[in-house]
């Protein structure tokens, strides 16, 4: 076996690398037989052939030769006859590719079969019968049947030999075809009386090793004088015809003529007896027209050369050669074989990254078989062609799987001839995806309510992000992110639900403690590594009416007693004193509402609904008591409401005195029924005590008034006037609109303590103390501190 290698290689622009391998063995191998090692040869390891999954492709159903990967050997599959694979054409060869994954690499491998000598020489017929006048001159001619050998080279047809050859002796001709045409030529004029039948063996032998021959016997008739043989007037006719061509349709006319006369001298035309498979493609008339008779295929012959003969009435021929050459019509599509093809590519797929190998042949011939190749339009692809017959298509831009996450193209390959003819192959192509999209949120910012008071673990709301990537790549957990809210961790406010995004809250909020906070939430996706984003987040403290109103005045106490003097001349309409309360809630939650609930006389007084002012309704007369209580209801506008109850007591006096005893019984009327006398008793000595107290307290003011300004004492006054600011979302309740001046009066009653009066701006006020010393230094002290709370107070002191 001769093997002959040659490597060419050449980078492409697909990154594939081409070679040629060609190997050299003779037909009608067995099965199994080597025909050469292709790793070796090619420079592969075995390895690679494995991983790569190394295979043949012929671009045909046939295969002859087998690649056994393991090994990297090529071995012949099926056992050839180079006679059937390519008959007369030479060199007779295979020609296939071995494809490589992984990267895609293939390699060209050529296979040429030589022959050898398995055929012998072979006529049709086993007798040939010729009718010869014995007027016959000498150097007549006769054709007799050319021998086939499919072999060829030396294999083939060399010579013929006829035995007896007394006479006749053979005359050989060399055609352009490289057949020999065979003649038989008279040497020795026949005799019919000598010899009316001759039988001559005709032997053809080929030149192989060892020869073979074949032989046909040839039985001659001698007739009566036919002297004259037909003349062609060509020896060679050419002519062409479309493979296209209809049936019937004149190809050519060859034409011969005789010398003779009459019956002698007419001539008719017979296709070569060699040439009886033509006779099913082409028929000849009488008349000498070469007629189509079957279909003709460029693809299958490009050419025809028939052997034509004419014959005379006394069996004289001469014979002329007739060559047709088929012209070529564009009736074939382009043949597309896919050699190699990816399913699947990354959307971080470089340019020019191989999607898959193909193969293209047209077997039309100049423009019917130029083959140029197409893909959609406005695709990332293109195609190129790598070799004559070998097309890669290639990526040609940026993949986006979120874009476009499949792709069909079609290829289509049209030839040149008119009209163009095409063929087209789909491939559809998975983009895989790349983690190359961030985790983005449905909004900038998230805004959120929550009711104080809330259940810990109570589901606030949810962030939700969404991830154009696919899969695990999209799949989108959330982290809540480090902070701190007035100097607390975030998380232990609010937690996130990693898998759903859902907020809890990790505690009970007070709406009075924090009103709003803030924190970021993360969203990460499962790629790797990683991407995400974040979002800011705050939450709304919603209020609820969980807190009563406070009633910051009059001071509800249960040591002392505050009264309103209202003096019996006053007007309707006269302000007896405001009501101030405040709510610690917000919104319609801290609306104030006042209502009398009851009164010792209640035509007599009336309470401003909004703004808590207790004022007269009428004229007071001399017939009302001294002594009013009455009991207001401050009323927030929450859902439930909340309420708080006050109580104020009016005295309705022109002087203090007139009063006096009716307040002293204002909080102990009960304890002292039993015992009046004795009250009486220790009234006044209380009174005497307080008379002598206060002279003291005068002098010493008198000689340490230098003094006052610095001395200060820390005690808490029973009742100290507040004046909170406006509340803007209160609509003025709870506040002082107006600055209101009021005249007090302070005592501890007069049955136990001393008592002392003061003048606050233009209102009478009583109050009693039991537990009070009445001493100067600290009306003193409580005029500084009411003074510090900004209010107008004037303060004169009535001592007993």
């Amino acid at each position: 076996m001769k093997r002959q290698v040659g490597l060419l290689f050449s980078v492409l622009s697909l990154h594939t690398v081409l070679s040629q391998v060609s190997y050299s063995i003779p037909e009608e191998m067995a099965k199994g037989s080597l025909v050469g090692n292709i790793a070796q040869d090619l420079g592969l390891d075995l390895k690679r052939l494995q991983a790569g999954k190394a295979r043949i492709h012929t671009g045909d159903n046939t295969e002859y030769i087998q690649l056994k990967r393991e090994k990297g050997l090529l071995i012949i599959k099926e056992k050839m006859d180079r006679e059937a694979l390519c008959g007369q054409t030479t060199p007779c060869a295979l020609h296939f590719q071995i494809v490589l994954e992984n990267p895609i690499e293939i390699f060209s491998v050529t296979v040429e079969i030589t022959d050898i000598n398995d055929n012998a020489p072979a006529f049709e017929k086993e007798e040939g019968r010729f009718e010869i006048s014995e007027s016959a001159v000498i150097g007549s001619k006769f054709m007799l049947e050319k021998a086939i050998d499919p072999d060829i080279g030396l294999n083939d047809l060399q010579s013929y030999t006829l035995k007896p050859n007394d006479n006749f002796i053979l005359k050989l001709h060399s055609q352009s075809d490289g057949g020999k045409k065979v003649e038989m030529i008279l040497q020795k004029p026949l005799d019919r009386e000598k010899q009316e039948f001759a039988s001559l063996l005709l032997t053809a032998v080929d030149g192989g090793e060892p020869q073979r021959s074949g032989t046909m016997q040839i039985h001659i008739t001698v007739l009566d004088a036919n002297d004259n043989a037909p003349v062609f007037t060509q020896n060679v006719y050419k002519a062409a015809v479309k493979e296209n061509s209809i049936k019937g349709t004149v190809i050519t006319k060859v034409s011969a003529s005789d010398a003779d006369k009459g019956s002698n001298g007419e001539v008719s035309y017979v296709i070569g007896k060699s040439m009886r498979t033509l006779s099913k493609l082409f028929n000849i008339t009488k008349d000498g027209r070469l007629i189509l008779n079957g279909p003709v295929d460029y693809e299958k012959s490009k050419k025809y050369e028939i052997d034509v003969e004419a014959v005379d009435q006394g069996g004289l021929s001469d014979s002329s050669k007739v060559i047709i050459d088929v012209g070529d019509v564009n009736d074939n599509s382009p043949v597309m074989n896919m050699i190699s093809s990816s399913n699947s590519i990354g959307e971080d797929s470089p340019p020019n990254t191989v999607v898959a190998v193909m193969s293209v042949n047209d077997p039309d011939s100049d423009e019917n078989g130029k083959v140029r190749c197409a893909i959609n339009k406005n695709m990332p692809f293109l195609i190129t062609s790598t070799s004559s017959n070998l097309y890669s298509l290639l990526t040609n831009g940026d993949l986006d799987r979120e874009r476009a996450s499949e792709y069909n193209i079609t290829v289509i390959c049209s030839d040149e001839g008119v009209p163009s003819l095409s063929s087209s192959v789909t491939l559809t192509l998975q983009i895989s995806d790349v983690n190359d999209n961030a985790p983005v949120f449905e909004r900038s910012s998230y805004e959120a309510y929550i009711v104080e008071n809330n259940t810990p673990g109570l589901s606030v709301f949810t962030v939700k992000a969404t991830d154009a990537d696919w899969n695990q790549n999209a799949r989108v957990s959330y982290i809540l992110e480090d902070s701190s809210v007035n100097g607390v961790p975030v998380s232990s406010y609010v937690s996130v639900s990693a898998d759903s995004g859902v907020i809890h809250a990790v505690r009970s909020f007070d709406y009075e403690q924090i009103k709003d906070f803030q924190f970021r939430v993360k969203a990460q996706d499962g790629g790797s590594p990683p991407l995400n984003s974040n979002v800011t987040v705050k939450i709304l403290i919603q209020d609820q009416n969980d807190n009563p109103p406070q009633v910051l005045y009059p001071v509800q106490t249960g040591g002392f007693v505050v009264a309103e003097m209202v003096p019996r001349s006053a007007d309707v309409g006269y302000l007896v004193t405001k009501v101030v309360a405040v709510d610690v809630d917000s919104g319609q939650n801290a609306w104030l509402s006042y209502k009398l609930q009851k009164a010792t006389d209640r035509a007599l007084f009336e309470v401003g609904l909004q703004n808590g002012e207790i004022r007269t309704i009428r004229q007071v007369t001399d017939k009302d008591a001294v002594k009013q209580r009455l009991t207001l209801i401050v009323e927030d506008n929450g859902e439930p409401s909340r309420s708080t109850t006050v109580i104020v007591n009016v005295a309705v006096a022109d002087s203090f005195p007139e009063v006096l005893s009716e307040f002293t019984d204002f909080t102990h009327d009960k304890e002292y029924n039993d015992n009046l006398t004795f009250y009486l008793v220790l009234a006044l000595a209380v009174v005497s005590f307080l008379f002598i107290t206060c002279l003291v307290v005068i002098i010493s003011v008198k000689i340490y008034r230098w003094r006052q300004s610095r001395i200060l004492y820390h005690s808490s006054l029973p009742v100290i006037p507040y004046y909170p600011p406006r509340y803007s979302d209160t609509l003025g309740t709870g506040t002082l609109p107006h600055v209101y001046n009021y005249e007090v009066c302070r005592t501890t009653d007069s049955r136990k303590s001393d008592c002392k009066f003061g003048t606050v701006g233009s209102q009478n006020v009583l109050i009693m103390d039991p537990s009070s010393t009445g001493t100067m230094q600290r009306i003193q002290s409580e005029k500084n501190i009411l003074d510090e709370l900004d209010s107008p107070l004037e303060v004169r002191v009535l001592q007993f």
